[in-house]
């Protein structure tokens, strides 16, 4: 079988690739591997469980309480909160672990299971490693394993107060009130749905209207959040909001539309934040993170700001590496995933909003004028199925093709071909002046791409 773990956690359809044995299985496997590596130090290990509002929730959170609290694990129990609140959580209370149950952006079937360390911090691959190897030799059919009896084994309770808690914090860090900005928010039917609405009320915003924040178990992204835009854009105009962010299913990230309904994609939002923290001396090292394929528009909107940029492979998990290994204070993805990591061990969607919010609040500025920093370059993105994809970069006539569209793109255009990390594909991005030119560069590689590596 594959690798259990991807980049970021277990996931798969619930009941059928994610099951309750699989839950119950992995959770002893991580008491027991951080344990051994130390996380314990020989006191009463202690982990902060938190779920998305999915129906597969409910079974698989039992069966992960069930595996840590008979490993020996003391569990608090936090309910439905976003995966960053599970995150924070797990630091402020000084647990040893944490564990999420979401999918995030996934369909309502699909589910998974993470594990964060101390501190809120994603586990490294070695000790992800571990853990699976643990739970191929111990898990269900396998050795057996020393059990806890009596007093030894874990109790449970529940963390009512997390919600207040993680609400309370996100206020905190905010550089000034809302007062005065008129919001909408789409809360994707999810974590966020509560969470969201209140934390900028409290901020001191007008949230004139919520969509999306009415979860059921079985609702869950299902035409809304951050994948599902229309509706947000609409209620924009007809409400005649300041700002509208809709977050994801587990509210780690967060896209937005200004009074227009004009999306503010995570690249503009990126744009906005660098030049809110550099104004207030809090952009660590004049310098933002961001992946290589973010718009070319950012890249130029941050060199005219005098904003170093440092760009990473694709995934927020490479974002947050890059940013903790030189001390960056803000990265993220187009795709919404933003990192304020003063704040933050993960993306933060609400936090994310929050802080257009003050932004909006302070400039006195609407959203529009803002993200008009930077001009998002047209991009067109095509995926090229069924050819060699190990040989993109080593294919001569393929970089000869490449080289011809760089020339002809010059400083206003780029190219990027990249071999899909998960399937037989290779992905074909371009971006020009214009929408026609990005077009036509782009499926001329692509037919390259087929001709060569086919």
């Amino acid at each position: 079988m594959g690798r259990l773990f991807g980049t970021d956690g277990v996931r798969g359809v619930a009941n059928e690739g994610l099951t309750a044995e699989l839950a119950l299985g992995l959770s002893v496997a991580a008491s027991h591997v951080l344990g051994d590596a130390g996380a314990f130090d020989g006191h009463r290990p202690v982990a902060v469980v938190g779920r998305d509002p999915r129906a597969s929730g409910e079974f698989l959170e039992a069966a992960v309480i069930a595996g840590l609290a008979s490993a020996g694990v003391d569990v608090l129990k936090v309910g439905v909160l976003p995966t960053p609140a599970v995150a924070y959580l797990t630091g402020a209370l000084g647990a040893d672990f944490g564990v999420m149950l979401s999918a995030s952006h996934n369909a309502m079937p699909d589910n998974g299971i993470k594990f964060l360390a101390r501190g809120g911090h994603k586990l490294d691959d070695a000790i992800e490693d571990a853990i699976e190897a643990h739970y191929q030799r111990y898990g269900v059919g396998g050795e057996d394993w020393k059990r806890p009896t009596g007093a030894a084994v874990g109790r449970v309770r529940q963390y009512t107060e997390g919600f207040d808690r993680y609400v309370a914090h996100l206020v905190a860090v905010l550089p000034n009130r809302l007062d005065g900005v008129k919001v909408v928010i789409d809360g994707a039917h999810g974590a966020a749905a509560r969470v969201a609405p209140e934390a900028f009320a409290r901020a001191g915003a007008e949230v004139v209207y919520t969509l999306g924040a009415e979860p059921n178990g079985l609702n869950i992204n299902d035409g809304v959040g951050s994948t599902h835009l229309d509706k947000l854009r609409v209620a924009m105009r007809e409400h005649k909001a300041d700002l509208g962010i809709a977050l994801d299913g587990d509210a780690d990230r967060c896209l937005a539309a200004d009074a227009e309904g004009e999306e503010v994609d995570g690249d503009q939002i990126l744009a906005i934040l660098a030049v809110a923290m550099r104004e207030a001396g809090t952009l660590r090292r004049n310098t933002a993170v961001a992946t290589v394929m973010s718009n070319l528009g950012f890249k130029l909107a941050m060199e005219r700001e005098g904003i170093e940029l440092v760009q990473t492979s694709v995934g927020d998990r490479y974002v947050l590496e890059e940013m903790k290994q030189h001390g960056f204070a803000l990265g993220g993805e187009q795709s919404g995933h933003v990192i304020l990591l003063d704040h933050a061990t993960t993306g933060d969607g609400t936090l994310t909003g929050l802080m257009l919010g003050a932004r909006l609040a302070a400039t006195k500025q609407p959203l529009a004028d803002l993200a008009s920093v930077m001009t998002r370059l047209p991009q067109l993105l095509i995926n090229v199925k069924g050819v060699d994809k190990s040989r993109v970069t080593s294919c001569v006539e393929l970089q000869a093709a490449v080289a011809e569209a760089e020339a002809e793109l010059g400083a206003t255009g780029r190219v990027l071909l990249r071999s899909s990390g998960t399937e037989p594909l290779v992905r074909v991005m371009v971006e020009a002046a214009d929408q026609v030119q990005a077009k036509a560069v782009a499926e001329r590689l692509a037919e390259a791409v087929r001709t060569h590596l086919g």
